[in-house]
């Protein structure tokens, strides 16, 4: 498998039996609830899908996020709309 990065960083996923994960790559952390969990990362938008889900360590700095819960399912899709309106997470919370 050839390993990828953008920016100097590797956009890497590891999930252990479906119920913990690290994502590393992530440019930031677009919206989470206990059903979907949607990351800017290097390569697009991640969306991971399931149910319980907790986002347990994140650090944006370091571009990684560890998350819990039982992971149903993730797609990439594209993150030009998230781009052009420039907001993150944490401007939208503290509106």
């Amino acid at each position: 498998m050839e390993e990828r990065s953008v920016g100097g960083r590797q956009h890497k996923l590891i999930f252990q039996n479906r119920g913990t994960g690290n994502i590393t790559g992530i440019c930031d952390v677009v919206s989470f609830d206990e059903n979907a969990i949607v990351l800017d990362t290097d390569m697009g938008l991640l969306t991971i899908k399931g149910k319980d889900l907790h986002v347990s360590r994140l650090t944006l700095e370091k571009g990684e996020v560890d998350i819990e819960g039982t992971i149903d399912s993730c797609v990439y899709s594209s993150n030009e709309a998230l781009r052009k309106s420039g907001e993150s997470l944490f401007t939208r919370l503290f509106k």
